[in-house]
C-alpha cells in the first residue's frame, strides 16, 4: 500500500483537503491546503514503521486533532 492512498477526510478546521507530507525521510504528517493546519509529525526509521506513521498520522487527521494557527487556538 502507498502512504498516499490512506483515506483522508476534510479540514477538522475549514474543510479544505489534507495532504500527507514527508520530512526529508524521517516523518510524516497531513496538512491542509487551504487553511495550513496539521497534524504532530509522526517520526518512522524504516520502510515498516513510514507505512505505520502515515496511518498514525491518517487516523490523527480523520479524528480531528490538529494544529492551528486561527484565532482562539
Amino acid at each position: 500500500m502507498d502512504i498516499h492512498e490512506l483515506e483522508l477526510f476534510e479540514c477538522p478546521v475549514c474543510r479544505g483537503p489534507g495532504l500527507m507530507e514527508e520530512e526529508e525521510g524521517w516523518c510524516l504528517y497531513v496538512t491542509c491546503l487551504d487553511c495550513g493546519s496539521h497534524t504532530a509529525e509522526i517520526p518512522y526509521s524504516n520502510d515498516e514503521e513510514r507505512l505505520d506513521a502515515a496511518r498514525r498520522a491518517a487516523h490523527t487527521w480523520n479524528i480531528g486533532k490538529v494544529i492551528s494557527s486561527a484565532p482562539g487556538e
